[in-house]
């Protein structure tokens, strides 16, 4: 079963990506892209314009040891042509802060980013990073009015690795080997789709009492589950900021809509018509290319997790209903 979400078309051949903010996930995404060889041309743009001036002079003295790349910094005028603008500026998370305490500063923050950007551009797909992200989905698609296949947040691709990570250290088996997905919002209402997580075909509770450890596979899985909804707030607690693992997905993302992979993610998307699930953004598996977002995949869930995810986006929804739009 699929939900359908289509229009928009990449422009070019010689892909543009336009990043805003260029802090510690802007700059490292933009290092990580350059480094990967998937854009021809990478503007910078960030309301500290020494600062993006510093990323791209730095990020550009490296152009001998990487593929050509034009990296530049400017003003929003930079998403002039973009075929995709990524969207990580905001207010930082605090240790102790949870996503959600973050919506309210950075609503405001986003009602001046976003028609700033489409000032200069109607045709990108606009790629939404900050937290909270799927509420920021939300408003960046209604502040801009933009086709809901072309509004993206990087959702739960992040934590979807975690899961993976985890498991795969866990059974001791390839991580690209393990197949299992995180849904919901991107913070403490998140939920592991344990009914369909599998490793070479074998869903986990069949796979788990083979493995040698004959361990109690559902306290393991409790306990991953647990360390991937804890990942964010541990590495803010040691080093301040998330920014590696993040930039990573980044390019994943982007690298399936530059080459119009239709590749499965789950990123956040419009929900519409899904366990009684509508008008809002929450990260469900999704086939991403060209387009921005050609399809949501209508899992079959447990009971449990129908309920799970229910519970996620009225948590959204009552926090959208809280912000002023």
């Amino acid at each position: 079963m699929t939900g359908d979400i289509r229009g928009g078309i990449m422009k070019t051949q010689k892909p543009k990506i336009a990043i805003i903010g260029c802090g510690n996930v802007g700059s490292t995404f933009a290092f990580a892209l350059s480094a990967n060889g998937l854009a021809r041309e990478i503007v910078l743009i960030d309301q500290n314009r020494d600062k993006a001036k510093g990323e791209s002079m730095d990020l550009n003295h490296g152009a001998s040891f990487i593929k050509p790349v034009e990296i530049s910094y400017s003003g929003y005028e930079g998403c002039k042509d973009a075929d995709i603008v990524v969207i990580t500026a905001g207010a930082k998370q605090k240790p102790g802060q949870t996503r959600i305490e973050l919506v309210k500063q950075n609503v405001e923050i986003f009602k001046n980013i976003i028609p700033s950007i489409i000032k200069y551009t109607k045709d990108s797909i606009l790629l939404v990073v900050s937290n909270p992200v799927d509420v920021l989905t939300y408003i960046t698609l209604k502040i801009s009015g933009f086709p809901k296949s072309r509004v993206i947040g990087s959702g739960t691709v992040l934590d979807t690795s975690r899961l993976r990570f985890l498991i795969g250290k866990h059974c001791d088996v390839d991580p690209r080997n393990v197949h299992a997905y995180i849904i919901g919002e991107h913070g403490d209402t998140e939920l592991a789709v344990w009914s369909h997580a599998n490793i070479a075909g074998m869903v986990l509770k069949e796979y788990c009492p083979l493995c040698n450890s004959k361990c109690n596979y559902h306290n393991e899985l409790d306990g991953i589950f647990n360390q991937v909804k804890g990942a964010a707030y541990e590495i803010i607690n040691t080093k301040g900021a998330t920014s590696y693992a993040i930039a990573l997905a980044l390019v994943r993302i982007v690298e399936a809509i530059i080459r119009s992979e239709n590749s499965i993610l789950p990123v956040s998307v419009l929900i519409e018509g899904y366990y009684g699930i509508e008008e809002v953004c929450l990260s469900i598996p999704s086939v991403v290319n060209k387009n921005g977002i050609r399809n949501f995949l209508k899992l079959k869930l447990s009971d449990i997790e129908q309920k799970q995810l229910m519970d996620s986006a009225k948590a959204l929804k009552n926090i959208i209903r809280s912000v002023n739009i």
